[in-house]
């Protein structure tokens, strides 16, 4: 399942990175949403993918399953949900000040 798992986080670095390089900004804004969905499956994976019982209903130490790693994840995501939408407004408000949301023509824009 690991194995899996790693190539489907290899699929969603690799469709990020090429958003990241396209000159959309609403694009750019999804290839951070997805980068950080990637970061937490890897966080998730790389803690192992197991099953067992929770720790506080369980008495046998092998039969845990370590929540750290998924409380980790629950925080990044609420961490990324957070900076994507502080990155869609931004966005928003650029699109609406500049009238284009092209990186290239934002970027000759700063120059006036």
């Amino acid at each position: 399942m690991e194995l899996l798992m790693s190539i489907v986080i290899g699929i969603i670095f690799s469709v990020s990175i090429y958003l990241f390089m396209s000159k959309n900004l609403l694009r750019v804004a999804v290839a951070t949403l997805l980068l950080s969905h990637g970061v937490h499956l890897l966080l998730v994976t790389m803690s192992g993918l197991q099953r067992g019982a929770s720790p506080i209903l369980s008495f046998d130490a092998e039969a845990y399953t370590d929540p750290l790693p998924h409380a980790l994840v629950l925080t990044a995501i609420v961490i990324s949900f957070a900076v994507t939408a502080l990155l869609l407004v931004m966005s928003y408000r650029t699109y609406k000040v500049h009238k284009t949301d092209d990186l290239e023509d934002l970027r000759g824009s700063a120059d006036e």
